[in-house]
């Protein structure tokens, strides 16, 4: 794993943490499973204070590009997983919804492929 820092960037050091992070993630440098080092040893490493690494890791964890394990460490997650069940979620929260409307499954159906529609063109 690399991070470098660029303080003449303007980008504040816990968002240059995460965007690299999240990167290699998403490209396969960092391989699902992979042991990121601990706050404090990354934070000693890139010079930077703990909790700017700290709040790095957890926008990582709220992205589900990154889980804390305990005693485990953190590890870079199953990205695939990750987004699959925050979709179905959000799914499952939608289909309620629907219900509760009164709307119909066609309906719904219609809905979402519309609104899917206009998000991937």
């Amino acid at each position: 794993m690399t991070v470098r820092i660029h303080i003449q960037d303007g980008t504040p050091p816990y968002e240059q943490v995460r965007a690299q992070i999240a990167e290699q993630a998403r490209s396969g440098e960092l391989p699902v499973g992979y042991r990121l080092p601990t706050v404090r040893g990354l934070a000693e490493t890139l010079g930077l204070a703990a909790n700017t690494v700290a709040k790095a890791y957890r926008a990582l964890e709220a992205d589900g590009v990154i889980e804390t394990r305990g005693r485990n460490g953190t590890v870079v997650a199953a990205a695939g997983a990750a987004a699959e069940r925050e979709v179905a979620a959000a799914a499952g929260v939608f289909a309620e919804r629907a219900r509760r409307l009164g709307v119909g499954e066609e309906a719904a159906l219609a809905a979402v492929r519309d609104a899917l529609r206009a998000a991937f063109q």
